[in-house]
């Protein structure tokens, strides 16, 4: 099964006139790891499905950054959707985590089907269900874990998403998404190894999953 027949089959319940018109005008564009696909600040051209790969969407405060999710294969943004709607800028960067195919629907065309085509707000609806969950869950870590759990945590969901247990990452960008300093990063790191929670390569940070 190719990755739209795959991806039509998991959206089966936006109906076959709406997912015909996804992919009619829909454009499918292979991107690269570490592209920006959404900028902070910019106007809202498209809203992103993505068909294969991830993506991280973060906000940007004073040249800080924090890690608010990731989109995974049959998701989209429900962020770039209400600033699409309201046609405000960005409030988000949205960057490929890795090699992703992804299918960019003009924000035009969304705002027409909202009223035409309503099923569409059921993908946004799911959505904006799921990322109030994982928000939620982000929250209460920041309220309650200590920072070597939380480090813990998002290198095994990181690894969960990608299917890796090698994840490839640096301690700065690790700094960025959890709101913190390299240096902390750094020494908590060398802690859960010691720990045998991990293990440190050259470019790659191995995760031992507990069993």
């Amino acid at each position: 099964m190719n990755d739209k027949a795959s991806l039509k089959k998991t959206l089966y319940f936006l109906g076959d006139e709406l997912l015909n018109e996804i992919f009619d005008i829909g454009i499918v564009k292979e991107v690269e790891a570490k592209t920006e696909l959404l900028k902070n600040g910019q106007y809202i051209k498209f809203i992103p499905i993505v068909i294969n790969g991830l993506v991280k969407v973060i906000t940007q405060f004073e040249e800080k950054e924090l890690l608010l999710y990731y989109i995974q294969p049959a998701q989209s943004c429900i962020m770039s959707f209400s600033s699409g709607l309201k046609n405000e800028k960005s409030k988000i960067v949205a960057i490929t985590e890795e090699n992703s195919t992804v299918l960019l629907i003009p924000m035009e065309k969304i705002s027409k089907w909202v009223i035409e085509l309503p099923r569409i707000n059921l993908l946004f609806y799911e959505q904006y269900e799921l990322r109030y969950s994982e928000l939620l869950l982000n929250f209460h870590g920041l309220l309650y874990h200590k920072l070597d759990t939380r480090l813990l945590d998002f290198l095994r969901r990181k690894a969960r998403l990608t299917g890796k247990n090698h994840v490839r990452i640096s301690h700065k960008e690790i700094a960025a998404e959890l709101g913190t300093a390299r240096e902390v990063v750094s020494r908590l790191i060398k802690k859960l190894e010691n720990q045998h929670l991990l293990r440190q390569h050259n470019d790659t940070i191995e995760i031992i999953m507990p069993v």
